[in-house]
């Protein structure tokens, strides 16, 4: 497919996103994302982030495969997780599961630095790669288990994870900020629920569902 097919299918892909989030304006509070949101999904090549032989399919609103038996994450929900971080130009920001880094490229427009796990040695050596090709330069990426979050790095501004753990992992509530906000999905694999974490200055803890969700499950390594 030739550049030209590319942006005509990530134009048609930016407005499925807007009206799906009408759609959604009663999970979300809202009928629009915030706009600095939306243009860093214009902004973000999904193409390049996904393997070659699926570029085709690279702006249909549906997860794709990347090997490893992990998945590069829906359009809609890679914006609606975005958004609901709110992350400011100053903010620094954890991300579990790196993957192909499609979702790293948009923290990165986003924030001032993104710290990014993944457990995959494959992945996260394709990742590098393909964000330095982007010129993602504010983030790093590191081989491990995410369930431990980035103690050296710590504490976080922002926190979104894109795999789904039973329980939200102690680790990660313990090194976002005061004032922070965490998004993650989580439960049992038929009933995971996407979750809004936000931690009070006084480091309380509240949580909001925003609706269901699907997602692959975040591997503890050490858990078993």
């Amino acid at each position: 497919m030739s550049e030209p097919d590319f942006t005509t299918l990530h134009q048609r892909m930016l407005a499925e996103i807007a009206a799906k989030t009408i759609f959604a304006t009663t999970y979300l509070g809202k009928a629009a994302l915030d706009g600095r949101v939306m243009e860093a999904l214009a902004k973000v090549p999904r193409h390049v982030f996904v393997p070659i032989e699926l570029r085709p399919y690279a702006y249909v609103d549906t997860p794709l495969p990347i090997g490893y038996g992990k998945t590069i994450s829906q359009p809609f929900i890679v914006a609606v997780m975005t958004d609901l971080l709110r992350v400011r130009p100053t903010d620094t920001v954890l991300e579990i599961g790196t993957g192909l880094g499609y979702q790293s490229a948009i923290l990165s427009e986003l924030a001032q630095q993104v710290y990014s796990i993944e457990l995959i040695e494959e992945l996260a050596r394709q990742a590098r790669q393909r964000l330095a090709r982007q010129g993602c330069a504010n983030v790093e990426v590191k081989i491990g288990n995410g369930c431990h979050g980035w103690p050296e790095r710590a504490p976080f501004d922002r926190v979104i994870v894109t795999a789904a753990p039973e329980l939200i992992p102690p680790a990660l509530i313990y090194q976002l900020k005061p004032g922070g906000r965490m998004v993650i999905p989580a439960g049992l694999p038929e009933a995971q629920q996407l979750l809004l974490v936000e931690k009070d200055d006084d480091g309380a803890i509240s949580t909001r569902e925003i609706f269901q969700v699907l997602f692959s499950t975040l591997e503890d390594t050490e858990a078993e």
